[in-house]
């Protein structure tokens, strides 16, 4: 071994023992790793720095402009609200959650589909009290499952086609990886079903129980052209809302009390619900259902470009006294009253007809800068934006959908490659305004392209310093010369770094290995390549080695020790597959 290549390997581990011991980001480890690397001469700066100009690290970048149209039309929940329903039990609603979440990652990147996924999953299972911890990994690896079915469902696909590009000259097809993953996936999901039950513990979160928590009265109207005219309560979903309820229906000047969850709705009905902030943020995401207050179509900026801002009003403000609709409160302060809570009771009447008092908390839907005009000012006590408040522009849901679709048909029937594709898709989303430039900003995940991109540069060190070939060998000697060992022992190794860093970095580190394997046996070098896909993909022993299990880790109230627990049968099932099969589907020969 050479000192260029130890020095690597010294690197690598210590990388490794890094990232499992401690807490720091990837994205900080692996970049002080590649400045190692860089400032000892081992890798040049231009082999350092390929990672960040990788087509892949691109193509994801795109994506996540994609998946936030589709998050902030609403089309995420209109896709998989209307596949669930009421559960009969829990192995039916991990059913219903786990079978369209795979189908979905299987088109989209997998870790903004389970962000976008776990607030509607929490409270879909507050709503039929079902404990959230046997639905959230379940999503969690059902969205890895489905990513392991096509070129896109996840970036680690993307990266390491990349690569392949790079060494052979040609590439993954759309849906080449599904000979493998649908195998996979129906075997994983399989699992899961059936035995979850002795698998995932019942882990219940605490819930902080306020005192005298905030409780508005909000008002909202039933859209006529929306899907909601004709459902009855219990079938457009309003009976059991999380930290809300429906108090009561106004229908042609008449109130209908006691509503009863089978009284259908009409158009124009209005709705009072009283519950919390986050019900009220909740309930403005609900497709057919607007404010009732026609002010909200007066302000002087797009509804996408505002957000929900809590206020306290205080003694020196002019409005004390005046009801707000008198007291001319868009006029002056271009916002708009959603809902007023006072004292913790409900106000009974129209927003428009509520007299102000100081204290009062108000509920406002007006542009982020609100917050700082106000904030100082003498008119509020308080003013603070409610995060992820966005109202969804539900008209243009089948838009955003239209945009993915044609991103996978176009790569699917071979008119453009993924890169295009995707840049082209991520341009459609902002041109025809199913998000704005500064939501698309926020919804890349900046700190995981880092890490893919200062992976890459650590892969091109081990690939070039020869410590590929070292480990080739070494693998080699260990399962001995057939491929299926030697296969199942390139797999291993894959999970077990994944298990301890990111599923992108172990799959850039092993993949010269890979390469390196395939060459010295003198055999065709996909089945080696799919290997180290799968293997990076069947990340489900611990929380940290894919970002949709960390991201699962909290709302579900696990411990560490359960990952393992139903990850262990997963990974050693998932192994055994891509070993027999993978050769099959991709013979060595070939």
């Amino acid at each position: 071994m050479s000192i260029h290549a130890l020095i690597t390997l010294v690197v690598l581990t210590a990388v490794l023992v890094t990232l499992a011991l401690s807490s720091l980001g990837a994205d900080l480890v692996l970049m002080a790793g590649l400045v190692v690397l860089l400032v000892f001469g081992i890798v040049s700066p231009a082999h350092a720095l390929s990672g960040f100009s990788n087509p892949g690290v691109v193509t994801i970048a795109a994506l996540y402009i994609v998946v936030a149209g589709l998050r902030d039309t609403g089309a995420t929940e209109l896709l998989i609200g209307r596949l669930l329903g009421r559960p009969r039990s829990i192995r039916h609603a991990q059913a219903q959650i786990m079978l369209p979440t795979t189908l979905m990652s299987a088109f989209l990147n997998n870790t903004p589909v389970v962000a976008a996924l776990i607030p509607v999953i929490g409270d879909w299972a507050r709503k039929y009290q079902l404990p959230v911890s046997q639905l959230l990994m379940p999503l969690s690896f059902a969205a890895i499952l489905g990513g392991t079915c096509t070129l896109i469902g996840t970036s680690t696909n993307l990266v390491v086609n990349s690569l392949l590009i790079r060494q052979t000259g040609h590439g993954l097809g759309m849906f080449e990886l599904a000979w493998i993953g649908l195998p996979i996936a129906l075997a994983g999901l399989a699992l899961i079903i059936g035995a979850s039950r002795w698998l995932i513990p019942d882990r219940r979160t605490p819930v902080a129980q306020l005192d005298n928590p905030r409780e508005y009265s909000v008002e909202m109207i039933v859209a006529a052209d929306g899907p909601l005219p004709g459902q009855t309560i219990e079938q457009a979903g309003l009976r059991h809302l999380p930290g809300m309820f429906l108090a009561e229906i106004e229908r042609d000047g008449a109130l209908l009390p006691a509503v009863s969850p089978r009284q259908p709705l009409a158009a124009h009905d209005r709705l009072v619900f009283v519950g919390i902030v986050d019900s009220v943020v909740e309930l403005q995401r609900i497709r057919g259902l607007m404010p009732a207050t026609e002010q909200i179509f007066k302000l002087d900026s797009p509804r996408r470009a505002r957000v929900l801002i809590e206020a306290v009003v205080s003694p020196s403000c002019p409005l004390i006294g005046a009801s707000i609709r008198a007291g001319g409160f868009r006029t002056r302060y271009n916002a708009v009253v959603l809902a007023v809570a006072r004292d913790g009771e409900r106000v009974r009447a129209k927003i428009g007809d509520i007299v102000l008092r100081p204290g009062d908390t108000l509920l406002l839907e007006a542009r982020p800068a609100f917050v700082a005009q106000q904030r100082h000012s003498r008119d509020f006590f308080l003013v603070s934006q409610i995060e992820n408040s966005h109202p969804p522009q539900h008209h243009k849901a089948y838009t955003a959908i239209a945009v993915l679709a044609a991103i996978v048909l176009s790569v699917a029937f071979g008119l453009i490659d993924i890169l295009e594709a995707s840049l082209l898709g991520a341009g459609a989303v902002l041109a025809l305004r199913c998000s704005t430039a500064e939501a698309a900003r926020r919804a890349i995940d900046w700190s995981l392209l880092v890490a893919i991109g200062a992976a890459i540069g650590m892969g091109e060190a081990v690939q070039n310093t020869g410590l590929a070939a070292d480990f080739a060998q070494a693998l080699t000697h260990l399962a001995g010369q057939g491929t299926h060992a030697t296969l199942a022992a390139l797999f291993i190794t894959t999970v077990v770094i994944s298990a301890v860093i990111t599923n992108n970095a172990a799959a850039v580190i092993v993949f010269p290995v890979a390469v390196s394997l395939a060459h010295g046996a003198g055999e065709n070098v996909m089945p080696y390549v799919i290997t180290v896909v799968i293997g990076a993909s069947a990340s489900f022993l611990t929380p940290i080695g894919y970002q949709t299990n960390l991201m699962v880790y909290g709302p579900g109230g696990y411990r560490f020790t359960d990952f393992v627990r139903l990850g262990l049968p997963l990974t050693a099932i998932i192994g055994a597959l891509t070993v027999v099969l993978v050769p099959m589907i991709w013979p060595t020969g070939g």
